[in-house]
């Protein structure tokens, strides 16, 4: 969180928090994140600088006006007015981090060799809960490269069940036994 936009994202979130509004500001801070990423035209419009600021500021509000919590508008402008919306996407993560530790969840991803099916991943989110003792968000990931078992990544720490994984703790054992 080193970075000016890791800064403005964790005031965007204390910020929200003092509001009492971070679980709304968070969803809403999500949607504008994949409206934006699927248009990346409407993004380099925003950072124009031969566009005057206050046109740039003034579509904002024409396209999220309303729609989201003011903060999260303002802070949106903000960004636009500083040259740094191309940020945003560290923002919004530094927001997600401080969110999910004040509220006790953890991002998992797991990656298999064939999609889980909706029971697995749930089987699996549920034991991961257990486990870790907070609420558990499950990304799925396929990578044919696993041959076989699971991956999964859970704050930080990688659990490597898969057979590539395990060839290669094998591979490591006879190697230190060898040498």
């Amino acid at each position: 969180m080193t970075t000016a936009w890791g800064l403005y994202g964790q005031s965007l979130y204390d910020l929200a928090v003092e509001e009492k509004a971070d679980e709304q500001i968070m969803e809403e801070l999500e949607a504008v994140r994949g409206i934006l990423a699927q248009n990346p035209d409407y993004i380099t419009l925003l950072c124009e600088p031969s566009v005057p600021v206050k046109n740039r500021t003034q579509l904002l509000d024409e396209a999220f006006g309303g729609q989201i919590h003011p903060y999260l508008l303002n802070f949106l402008k903000i960004l636009v007015e500083k040259g740094m919306l191309r940020g945003f996407s560290t923002c919004c993560s530094t927001y997600r981090k401080s969110y999910n530790k004040d509220h006790g969840i953890s991002e998992a991803t797991v990656i298999s060799a064939v999609p889980l099916s909706d029971e697995q991943a749930a089987a699996l989110q549920a034991k991961l809960e257990k486990l870790s003792g907070k609420k558990v968000l499950l990304s799925r990931k396929v990578d044919a490269k696993v041959l076989g078992g699971l991956s999964v990544e859970i704050d930080g720490k990688l659990y490597d069940g898969t057979v590539g994984g395990r060839l290669d703790e094998l591979r490591r054992r006879v190697t230190e036994t060898v040498l």
